[in-house]
């Protein structure tokens, strides 16, 4: 019997970043309107059912799906890099451990790393995301009218500058990475667990391997995802002063007028949305 054909070295590198992003991509035409709730509750606009039926009502159907240009934008480009980049890693870390499984510190630094790696590639269509979510929150004259994810980049650029692509560039770093540490490392820890202990199917075990993974991501990662939505959002008043000098300055404004539970505005809508986001993303990969 003639010898197996090895598989190409090139696609062996590239597919885990082509299924990190096409699955990011099918996970977020599904997830779009959940995670455009969660903006608006992050803005102060009411509790979930509340701006789900102030949209439906004013907006129409459409409005859910505002930004999902920025958003397929973002998949292709942080999640491509965020997944594909984890997936090397541990790959790397599991031939240096002599192929044993890894201990849960070195998923969560690998997890860490990848998520500082896909922040940084994918911070520009996080901001034209954000800036399309709220663009209806503000009044009539200070709306930007993004028509879509390029127009939005093109204007960011045309208007305020090339490094204002990477506003708020440094809570999106931090956010991924307490993201990534707490959704990618449970997750593995989980699957192990589902399948290895409880003997559950590849089905049920990413089911609920996702919702482990979402929980723990939403709890580390939330609080710096609502400074970087304060951030990426805000607009110069008349005299030309931003509401915030940076980072530092909202989470420190935030601490003091709202307490830390602010900073978890809209938990239980980011649990929604990171958990299914999870399941389908590996569902459709694997």
């Amino acid at each position: 019997m003639g010898e197996a054909k090895p598989k190409s070295g090139v696609w062996q590198n590239v597919k885990p970043f082509m299924n990190g992003g096409m699955s990011g991509m099918l996970a977020t035409c599904v997830i779009q309107p959940i995670d455009m709730i969660k903006v608006r509750i992050q803005l102060g606009q009411g509790s979930g059912l509340h701006v789900a039926k102030t949209m439906l009502r004013e907006e129409g159907v459409g409005a859910f799906y505002k930004g999902l240009s920025a958003g397929l934008l973002r998949q292709a480009t942080y999640t491509t890099a965020r997944l594909g980049s984890f997936r090397v890693l541990t790959n790397k870390a599991v031939a240096a451990n002599d192929g044993k499984p890894l201990p849960l510190y070195q998923k969560a630094l690998c997890g860490l790393t990848a998520g500082a790696i896909g922040a940084c590639v994918g911070s520009p269509a996080d901001l034209a995301l954000i800036r399309m979510q709220a663009d209806a929150t503000l009044p009539v004259a200070q709306r930007r009218n993004y028509t879509n994810a390029f127009h939005a980049l093109y204007r960011i650029v045309s208007d305020e500058g090339v490094l204002a692509l990477w506003k708020g560039a440094g809570p999106t770093v931090v956010r991924a990475m307490a993201l990534n540490m707490g959704m990618l490392a449970s997750y593995d820890q989980s699957v192990e667990f589902f399948r290895d202990n409880l003997g559950f199917s590849e089905v049920s075990t990413v089911i609920g391997a996702s919702a482990v993974s979402g929980f723990f991501a939403s709890a580390c990662s939330l609080p710096f995802d609502y400074v970087k939505t304060q951030i990426q959002k805000m607009q110069p008043d008349a005299t030309g002063k931003y509401p915030y000098t940076g980072s530092f300055d909202c989470a420190m404004t935030t601490l003091k007028s709202g307490g830390p539970f602010k900073f978890y505005t809209g938990f239980p809508v980011y649990c929604v949305r990171i958990a299914p986001h999870v399941m389908i993303s590996y569902l459709s990969r694997n």
